[in-house]
């Protein structure tokens, strides 16, 4: 969606560079618009304990107390400044709309197509959507016939059942089939950036109605490239599951001929913070169709355990097959993921098949890997 500094918290994307430049440009658009109580404004004394959505929605709401009070005459100045500024940080003028348009339709729907190029629409929607579902959802259809595509994804992002950051709308998850029209105006698009967001909305679908998602999948694949690339990035959460109806639509069989051997890792313990790796051989008789996976069955802070599934690699053999693998898999801390003591066990998974296991304890990190 955008690029920006992952080592840097996001929230910094609200700088007081951002603040003055943003001041400066409204300032520019609108005589009446104070550029030094704007800045005041925002930057109270409470400014570096914010997060990025208390910044965001901080700057909004100084930006409204000193545009003027007339919601049209404030959305014209931000859409001259608007293009001024892109990526995150420019979340604020579609927040604007989220937060003052919900009473001024048609003003709305064509501020939030504006600036969805700059950055994103898709958050700012949604209020719209808990209101006037039925009237949104159309407003989206007609969107994902539009020439932008950025506008043509914010039509399938902006409506997804379970979006990331998003406000939840709850309709959305008890009724999806709702969205189908909007992304079947897209299944065939050739944006990238378009295709992306319809197999993210369909693998929303697959952990809130599977059949449903299972359904559409089969009804659009083998349609061309672009369809087929998007049921495939769309199946990905129903792959790692091994689920059979999405395993035979792409192919991946059971056959009795593939076989795991040889499994083992190269220490039977390792500590927090070190590599654990393993060795396996996939065998199979016949010419196949194959996908191959790995999964750690993770001990949790409660003693408890959680499989997690990685890819490995997925090809298709021309004869029979005799191949090794060699794998490694990190057990450093990550804010992702907090490693802790125990029995590990790896499996690797073979067309969604669990076919070899191994145990592996993980201890304590010790002082070399502390550093």
């Amino acid at each position: 969606m955008w690029e920006v500094d992952t080592i840097e918290p996001l929230k910094h994307v609200y700088h007081e560079l951002f603040i003055q430049e943003l001041a400066e440009k409204l300032a520019q658009e609108s005589t009446l618009f104070n550029a030094g109580e704007f800045q005041r404004l925002v930057l109270q004394e409470d400014w570096p304990q914010l997060e990025l959505k208390e910044r965001m929605r901080r700057i909004t709401e100084s930006m409204h107390a000193c545009l003027p009070e007339d919601y049209e005459q404030a959305i014209d100045v931000l859409c001259q400044v608007a293009p001024h500024f892109t990526g995150l940080s420019a979340l604020v003028f579609p927040d604007y709309v989220e937060m003052y348009g919900l009473k001024h339709w048609d003003i709305s729907i064509k501020a939030l197509a504006f600036f969805t190029p700059f950055s994103t629409s898709e958050f700012a929607v949604r209020p719209f959507l808990i209101q006037h579902q039925d009237k949104m959802l159309a407003q989206m259809l007609v969107w994902s016939q539009d020439q932008n595509n950025h506008i043509r994804r914010l039509a399938s992002e902006g409506c997804r059942p379970r979006l990331p950051w998003g406000l939840s709308v709850p309709s959305l998850k008890k009724d999806p089939s709702v969205t189908l029209p909007i992304l079947e105006n897209l299944k065939s698009d050739s944006a990238k950036y378009v295709q992306k967001s319809v197999a993210n909305h369909l693998n929303d679908l697959s952990t809130i109605q599977p059949d449903l998602m299972k359904q559409t999948v089969k009804n659009w694949y083998g349609t061309n490239k672009h369809t087929n690339w998007i049921v495939k990035h769309a199946s990905r959460t129903l792959l790692k599951k091994g689920d059979p109806d999405i395993m035979a639509l792409f192919g991946y069989g059971d056959d009795p001929s593939i076989q795991v051997i040889d499994l083992k890792v190269a220490k039977d313990s390792i500590c927090i913070g070190e590599k654990m790796t393993f060795h396996f051989i996939l065998q199979a008789d016949k010419p196949l169709k194959l996908r191959v996976e790995y999964a750690i069955d993770y001990v949790k802070a409660r003693g408890t355990r959680n499989q997690k599934v990685f890819k490995i690699t997925e090809f298709e053999t021309d004869s029979a097959l005799h191949r090794e693998f060699v794998r490694s898999q990190s057990f450093q801390n990550m804010t992702t993921r907090k490693h802790y003591k125990g029995t590990h066990t790896l499996t690797i998974i073979v067309n969604g098949i669990p076919k070899a296991s191994v145990d592996f304890e993980v201890g304590a990190a010790n002082e070399k890997t502390r550093h």
